[in-house]
């Protein structure tokens, strides 16, 4: 049972973040901000803003895990994803003092999320060609 209160901790947070990310894309979209993608970058500046500062109160002051849970993976995940991947790797840099590790993890995102999408680019272009 608790394993399932936790999964829908998670489970509503993402459909908060979910929400989120749209109403930002609908604001932007309103300004006629659509040369430039403001809205994703918007979510990903404000979900590593967040996700740090959450993720140290969280740590000062013993939060509940499923509040953490609800906060972080749900709502900063369904925000965005860049949100933890700035937090671990901040904190490989800082917290653990890796910063090998940290450029590391920068490096194997961006160029592994290069090559997934250059892949998947490819992969559709066969399975529903032009």
């Amino acid at each position: 049972m608790e394993r399932l209160v936790t999964i829908l901790c998670v489970g509503v947070g993402s459909f908060v973040g979910g929400i989120l990310r749209y109403l930002v894309s609908l604001w932007t979209q309103s300004r006629g901000w659509t040369s430039f993608p403001w809205a994703t970058l918007i979510v990903n500046v404000v979900g590593c803003f967040l996700i740090m500062l959450i993720m140290t109160v969280a740590t000062a002051i013993t939060m509940r895990s499923n509040l953490r849970l609800f906060l972080t993976t749900g709502i900063m995940g369904g925000l965005t994803t860049y949100s933890t991947f700035d937090y671990e790797t901040t904190k490989f840099f800082f917290d653990d003092r890796a910063p090998f590790m940290a450029f590391a993890n920068i490096g194997a995102t961006l160029v592994a999320c290069f090559i997934a999408g250059l892949l998947g680019l490819a992969l559709a272009r066969v399975v529903a060609p032009e």
